[in-house]
């Protein structure tokens, strides 16, 4: 059986990227956020203790991964949360609502690995063929 990547890094002069997939695009947006948390931090040792119901609107569909994505890093940036599970229980082209689970961070459990600002426009893409997205992120 042949075991399909989340995501990918890609290589960018001053920032990373990533390119994730899935079954289906909720899938592929649900692994860019674990592949950007991933980037965030050593992700093994988080424990799903705390959950989050997120949802974001935008005008299109690359917008809704945009503000996916920076909305998760909100999170992060606020309540110092890192996740690793998301369940996408709604998804539209411009809708998207989720339960994220995690736990905030701790210093004597976690290592973080490098301090991602925010997801960008640049290059930002999203396949509904392939179910892939790629996204750069301002590190």
């Amino acid at each position: 059986m042949h075991v399909m990547k989340k995501y990918e890094l890609i290589e960018h002069t001053a920032d990373i990227g990533l390119k994730a997939r899935g079954v289906t695009l909720a899938e592929a947006f649900a692994n860019a956020a674990l592949g950007m948390f991933s980037l965030v931090a050593e992700l093994k040792n988080v424990c799903e203790k705390e959950s989050r119901h997120v949802e974001v609107k935008a005008d299109d569909i690359e917008g809704l991964l945009f503000e996916w994505l920076n909305s998760l890093l909100y999170y992060f940036d606020v309540d110092m949360l890192l996740f690793r599970r998301f369940d996408i229980m709604d998804f539209e082209d411009t809708r998207l609502a989720a339960t994220c689970y995690g736990e905030q961070y701790d210093s004597t459990r976690h290592s973080l690995r490098m301090g991602v600002k925010s997801a960008t426009y640049h290059q930002l893409e999203v396949n509904k063929e392939m179910n892939t997205v790629r996204v750069i992120f301002d590190v």
